[in-house]
Parts: structure tokens; sequence; C-alpha cells
């Protein structure tokens, strides 16, 4: 049966109008930005069983096209939805911190950095940069790809912050197997990175590690 020959008010889109999105489950969710199913299936079954085959939202949202393609009745169209939706909720979270504004809660942060970082693929390094007020001037992705000594060059992190006129700087970086607990290679990098901004009198306030369920913070753990 199609969602078209349910009752009135039980599609999830009707549901969505008359109870608010905080009522419908995932699958309804996402019912609702695919739109339409396919034969034999409506749009809640074909949600399902992509949930299902990738386990959630997150890794469903940061699968690549060939991976989301390979699910029956799931085409480009479908793909670039849910692509489309997934950069909207990361435009939004943007706005949450404005240029400008003070930074002086931590939960902030951890809620800004894990709608940034945590439903990426791929490694992505990234810089907070802050005024001397500790307000935002900007936040940067720098490098992508997988993260290790080679690839992080503190004296483009220097140059970086010297342009935007930074006084102090928050680094970050998701690690996509969705474990935030730092490597020592993490720990290294934070060194040189610590040791190249005092040269140039800027304070690293921060390195912080994005994972699924969890931001790791170094300076909470005395390691900056």
């Amino acid at each position: 049966m199609t969602i078209k020959q349910w009752p009135d008010g039980e599609g999830p889109r009707d549901k969505l109008l008359s109870q608010g999105a905080q009522m419908l489950s995932d699958a309804e969710l996402l019912a609702v930005i695919l739109r339409s199913g396919l034969v034999g299936q409506n749009a809640i079954d074909v949600s399902r069983n992509m949930l299902n085959h990738f386990g959630g939202l997150r890794k469903l949202f940061s699968a690549s096209q060939p991976q989301v393609c390979e699910i029956a009745g799931v085409g480009p169209v479908k793909y670039a939805q849910l692509q489309a939706t997934a950069e909207i909720a990361r435009r939004i979270a943007k706005e949450s911190l404005q240029k400008g504004q003070i930074l002086t809660n931590p939960d902030l942060t951890r809620d800004y950095l894990m709608r940034q970082l945590a439903d990426r693929s791929y490694e992505v390094f990234a810089l907070l940069l802050l005024d001397s007020q500790h307000r935002v001037i900007q936040f940067v992705e720098l490098f992508r790809g997988t993260i290790n000594c080679a690839s992080v060059y503190p004296r483009d992190i220097v140059a970086l912050v010297l342009e935007k006129n930074a006084a102090a700087v928050i680094v970050c970086h998701n690690h996509p197997s969705g474990i935030a607990e730092p490597s020592e290679a993490d720990r290294r990098i934070t060194r040189r990175i610590k040791n190249a901004l005092e040269t140039i009198d800027v304070s690293l306030l921060d390195h912080m590690v994005v994972g699924d369920l969890q931001v790791v913070s170094f300076a909470e753990r005395g390691w900056i």
C-alpha cells in the first residue's frame, strides 16, 4: 500500500504538520525527505531499508554516492536529496557560532564541532580562529584526508593565523571511525602546533577530537 492510500493524518508528512517533526521516527523523517518509494515499497519501506543497511542516520548521510545507490531503487536523485539536507544542517550549525560571538561555553563549541565534523567519511583538520577576547573570527577547514605528521604543516597554520590576525586558536579534527580517543600521533601534532604558535605569541586553547557521540578535549585532559 502506498502512503497516499493510508488514512488521512497517518502519513509522515501529515503527522509532521499536525504533531511536529520531533514526533516522527527516523524512518518517517527520511521518508519526508525522499518523498517517494518504488514499486512494491512505499517511502517508509525504502527509508527503513536504508537505515538498516547503514545502521543509522549518521552513517547513511556520510556514505558516498556509490554506497547509497547500491540499495535497490535508490538512485542519484535520492542521494542528492540526502546530501542537500545534510548541507543545510551544517550551514544552520555554522550560524550558531557567528563572527564576533564570545566563545565562553564549552558545550556550545562541542555541539558546533559535532555538527560540522561528526558525519564526515574522511578526516578533516580545522581551526577555530579567535581574537584576544575569544570572539569568533572564522572556522576554517585546513586539511582533508588522513591526518598525520606529514599532512599537517604548522607553517600553514601560522600563516593563516597571521593573515586573520587571530590571538587564540582551537584546533580540531574528526575520527571517521567514530572513536574520539586521540592517538599518540594526535598528541605529537598538537605539540608541534603549540610550539609553532608560541613563536608568534598566539595561544593554542585546545585540540578537540570529534567522534560519533563524543568530543575529547586535550585541555580538559591537561595535555595543552
